[in-house]
């Protein structure tokens, strides 16, 4: 593949890396805990290689023709989020609560932070509309491959991003306990505030 397809597709995807979103949500979330940000994030990331994955093999298509199958997902992520929200809405994290939801062991903050963006429907509609524009036919690089290599670029740039965001999260938010809470709440709101427009995606079709 020509450097300039991944140079361009960079441009695109580091757009909507640094967009503000629920993966961002639940990354200051996991910042203000102080120990589990590269958990958080390597869940985050997990979550996007695999829609990665399935959409370079091929899987993506057969998917998006099974309405059903994306209404399920719909429904499922956006249920989990509802659920997250809710839980960093009511019980806010600050950087000096030693609150045992918030003392979670590392594992449990990977496997939320797969399920965040692994359960996202938009994140698998947007790597499927997303990664074939920036493949070339001509290439002597199989298909499937270059999707993942386009796809490892994305994954590489969102773990830089999303760990700069966490350290700088918990270095302000660790001396400024109020706005820790604040911005946990802002998190749980943006995360509910997404799940009941999933909901209403779905019942409005």
């Amino acid at each position: 593949m020509d450097m300039s397809i991944f140079v361009a597709f960079w441009c695109v995807s580091i757009l909507f890396i640094i967009t503000p979103g629920m993966d961002w949500a639940y990354i200051i979330s996991a910042s203000q805990n102080g120990r589990h940000v590269i958990s958080a994030v390597t869940g985050l990331l997990l979550g996007h290689f695999t829609a990665i994955a399935i959409v370079a093999s091929g899987i993506g298509s057969i998917v998006t023709a099974h309405p059903t199958f994306m209404t399920i997902l719909t429904y499922t992520g956006a249920s989990y989020l509802l659920w997250i929200g809710l839980q960093m809405l009511t019980s806010p994290a600050t950087a000096t609560k030693h609150h045992e939801q918030y003392h979670q062991s590392g594992r449990v903050w990977f496997f939320k932070g797969t399920c965040i963006s692994g359960l996202n429907p938009k994140v698998f509609l947007l790597f499927l509309a997303l990664l074939p524009q920036f493949t070339d036919p001509q290439s002597l690089w199989p298909l499937p491959i270059q999707l993942l290599a386009l796809g490892c670029l994305h994954v590489l740039s969102c773990g830089a991003v999303y760990l700069s965001i966490g350290y700088f999260s918990k270095a302000v938010l660790r001396t400024r306990p109020a706005v820790s809470k604040m911005i946990s709440r802002a998190s749980g709101f943006a995360m509910m505030a997404i799940a009941i427009g999933l909901f209403a995606e779905q019942i409005s079709r």
